[in-house]
């Protein structure tokens, strides 16, 4: 029997006529929303606050003043304090070493009875004078006579009534009266002169005697200010030359030590308290009355002492680049009451704790919320936001934040990896 393909048609016809009516029929693909979950974070909502700069610097305490007792005379020490030894605490005004002063209460002595010569001479120069004047009040009285007399001879000579040797024996006269008188005169006018060198002669000695009285003065030293004695190079019966350093104290009034500041941390503590002020007027003028200070020794933290800004010494510092800021504490002995309290003595090393200006408006965020100069910000509707920001300073783990947040933004303090802009978030506050 021989097959014949149109045989075949009909049910391939109908297979697919029924794949068509099964597709056709077929529900579509399951469909899936487009949007992400949104992710759930932590935020908190910046807040203005007033903040006041913090910084911390250490050194090593020295005394505010120091005496440094140099012999300005020469002589043997004949009298010591019995407390000058090194570590004792002398009073102010409390005489300390005496020089033998021998030797200028002679010169004081010579220099005084110099004096006494001079004035003696002086008033024999007085005495002088006047019977000078005198003498040659007379003089001239008697010259005026023998003027009178010598023309009234020369006209008797010339009318022949006296001889010509009468005439010359009158003119002789009259010639020694005018040489006494100007031997008068010429004393007189040499008294001036005489009486300037005696007056020179008296400064000259007057001068000794304040330079003898200034020795005397300085063969006895006495501590200008309460002091602790630190060294003492002069025993008894030693002999001291002038220029030779015999006594070092440090005052206990004050004590101080030099904070090197980066520049950076000074313009922070200084803020905005003096307007147009620049750094190098603040240098020259001193530090605002605003920055608190507090020191505590090394060895014992829970010793607080309050301090304050003294000054700004001249220049900053070559190697590091810092301001040196001298910080002074008053009355570095009061209280002390070793080993709980222990003074403030020179080259013990200290912590200090500076507190600045207060910065108003700022904007405060934890320092894991800054990433690169850029904040996080849950955004309207709860979108992912990146936003530039200027930091002014961190603190405590926290970042004071000048421009580019607001009050009321609120700030993703999570960390979300990636950050992609626009993402949503679900907020969550956290609290402060």
């Amino acid at each position: 029997m021989r097959f014949s393909p149109l045989l075949a048609l009909p049910p391939i016809a109908l297979g697919i006529a029924a794949a068509v009516w099964m597709v056709s029929s077929a529900p579509g693909p399951a469909q899936i929303d487009g949007h992400a979950p949104a992710l759930p974070v932590g935020v908190m909502t910046a807040v203005a606050q007033d903040i006041r700069p913090k910084a911390t610097a250490w050194g090593n305490l020295r005394a505010a003043d120091t005496w440094v007792a140099v012999a300005e005379v020469q002589g043997e020490v004949i009298w010591r304090h019995p407390d000058l030894e090194p570590g004792r605490l002398i009073p102010e005004g409390t005489e300390v070493l005496r020089i033998d002063p021998a030797d200028y209460e002679l010169a004081l002595a010579q220099s005084q009875a110099d004096l006494a010569a001079l004035a003696a001479e002086a008033t024999l120069l007085s005495a002088e004078a006047t019977n000078t004047g005198r003498i040659l009040d007379l003089e001239r009285a008697r010259l005026t006579l023998a003027e009178a007399d010598l023309t009234r001879t020369r006209t008797l000579a010339q009318q022949g009534t006296v001889p010509q040797s009468r005439a010359d024996e009158a003119e002789r006269a009259t010639l020694l009266a005018r040489r006494t008188v100007a031997e008068l005169e010429n004393a007189m006018a040499l008294i001036p002169s005489r009486e300037a060198r005696i007056v020179a002669q008296i400064a000259r000695t007057q001068a000794a005697i304040d330079r003898a009285r200034r020795s005397l003065d300085r063969t006895v030293l006495t501590a200008p200010f309460d002091l602790r004695v630190t060294d003492v190079a002069a025993e008894r019966f030693q002999t001291v030359a002038p220029g030779q350093v015999v006594i070092r104290g440090d005052g206990i009034a004050a004590a101080e030590v030099v904070a090197h500041l980066p520049v950076d941390s000074f313009r922070r503590l200084i803020g905005n308290t003096i307007e147009g002020m620049t750094l190098a007027d603040m240098m020259r003028d001193g530090p605002p009355t605003l920055i608190d200070v507090t020191l505590s020794p090394l060895s014992d933290p829970t010793q607080v002492w309050t301090a304050r800004i003294s000054r700004i010494e001249g220049a900053l510092d070559a190697r590091a680049r810092t301001v040196p800021v001298v910080v002074t504490v008053d009355a570095p002995y009061e209280g002390a009451d070793p080993p709980r309290r222990l003074p403030l003595v020179p080259n013990m090393q200290v912590q200090m704790s500076f507190l600045g200006a207060a910065m108003t408006g700022a904007v405060l965020i934890p320092e894991g919320a800054l990433h690169g100069g850029r904040v996080r910000i849950a955004g309207q509707g709860d979108l992912l936001e990146l936003r530039p920001v200027t930091a002014a300073f961190a603190q405590d783990g926290l970042v004071a934040i000048t421009d580019g947040l607001a009050p009321g933004d609120r700030v993703v303090i999570d960390d979300i990896a990636p950050a992609i802009p626009g993402m949503a978030l679900t907020p969550v506050e956290a609290a402060q």
